[in-house]
């Protein structure tokens, strides 16, 4: 059963200050809606802000993000207690919590998130995120490997 340590809480407290201030850096250096490319036709650092999900879906509607990531976080902590309790875990679950707790301050203080890390792979454009979505990424991926090797249950 997971407990969530302080270095699950220190991991999950970095996530969120390395988001929020690379997010703060680039809009101190760039302009809103900028594209320059860090490595031509694959990188670019791009500057949007994103009232809604990933490719923008429900865009103009950060409430419905807001209640969701609410009920993400409550989901998280009740499961989490089902998990086995072991490092891989422990960074899924504070990859999670500093994640979705860095874009949820941004819709709550801003109305948006800001996003900014563009990649365009064998000409698809794919949207453009930030270190936060990838934390939630990692935090997902994590936690599909341990319900596979069923570390999911008390």
């Amino acid at each position: 059963m997971i407990k969530l340590n302080k270095k699950t809480y220190v991991i999950a407290i970095i996530i969120l200050i390395i988001d929020q201030v690379s997010k703060s850096l680039i809009e101190i250096f760039f302009h809103l809606h900028e594209s320059v490319p860090v490595i031509n036709d694959f990188f670019y650092i791009t500057v949007v802000h994103n009232t809604g999900g990933a490719w923008s879906i429900f865009s103009n509607h950060s409430y419905l993000f807001i209640i969701a990531s609410v009920v993400a976080i409550v989901l998280l902590i009740k499961f989490m207690f089902g998990f086995k309790n072991n490092l891989r875990n422990n960074i899924a679950f504070a990859s999670l919590f500093g994640g979705i707790f860095s874009n949820l301050a941004d819709r709550i203080f801003l109305g948006y998130v800001r996003d900014f890390l563009d990649f365009k792979i064998f000409g698809y454009n794919y949207p453009i995120f930030n270190i936060a979505d990838v934390a939630i990424v990692v935090g997902v991926i994590l936690l599909f490997v341990a319900i596979i090797k069923g570390e999911d249950h008390k």
